[in-house]
């Protein structure tokens, strides 16, 4: 995934209300953005880090900024969780994930299960369907250890127990934790913020749920799929 223009750079000074953030940029002005995250943002949100904002292609939006990028460390990170499907569906169809290729079609936003939707589905005639739910992932306490969640998600342990009934159904399900940073080279559930999506977790594979997870290339120009990563 591109971005579609240069980024602004500036130093955070506040994350407040799940969505907004005030960041002073390099010239001395201080502008409200929008912050596409709504987790904790836990490790990732420290007044004066170094952020990278993107500028709104619609001049009627009333926030002309989006937080996209913050410096953690040597590091860049993803904080806009919003960009995770498609930077997956983009590899998907490049070929750049094997583990996923091999069908003729794929849909987003797909309803199934019990009032959800599925992030992408994957379909081809000669096999059965893919269901795909994909968990942006910018966490980490201890690298290059990854952890998802960065708060309590009853929402994503939903998801978990989605994905193992596709599975009792005879389709395939898979769990993508893309993490959007390149200090990370394994993933582990944080059992010790929310113990139920661990067990969920847990419970999901042990029902026939795949389980991927991807690092990134970050840039201020893109984030792109760069490597698979094990897990815990």
């Amino acid at each position: 995934m591109r971005y579609a223009s240069p980024l602004v750079r500036g130093r955070l000074v506040r994350r407040y209300k799940r969505f907004l953030a005030d960041v002073e940029l390099d010239g001395g002005q201080t502008v409200t953005a929008h912050c596409a995250n709504p987790g904790s943002m836990l490790g990732v949100a420290s007044p004066g880090a170094e952020v990278w904002l993107s500028r709104a292609a619609n001049p009627k939006r009333k926030l002309a900024l989006t937080w996209e990028l913050v410096r953690i460390g040597s590091s860049l990170v993803g904080i806009n969780a919003m960009h995770a499907n498609s930077i997956v569906a983009e590899a998907i169809a490049a070929g750049t994930l094997p583990a996923l290729t091999g069908y003729a079609r794929a849909r987003r936003e797909v309803r199934y299960g019990k009032s959800s939707r599925i992030d992408l589905l994957l379909e081809d005639d000669a096999r059965p369907p893919c269901f795909i739910e994909i968990k942006n992932v910018h966490l980490a306490r201890q690298p290059p250890l990854a952890e998802f969640p960065d708060a309590v998600t009853a929402r994503g342990a939903k998801h978990l127990a989605e994905l193992a009934r596709v599975v009792g159904d005879g389709a395939r399900a898979v769990m993508v934790y893309l993490v959007q940073r390149e200090d990370c080279d394994r993933f582990a559930p944080a059992a010790d913020i929310d113990p139920a999506y661990a067990a969920a977790f847990a419970r999901a594979r042990t029902h026939g749920v795949e389980v991927l997870v991807y690092g990134c290339r970050v840039t201020p120009e893109e984030i792109r799929v760069d490597r698979r990563l094990g897990f815990e």
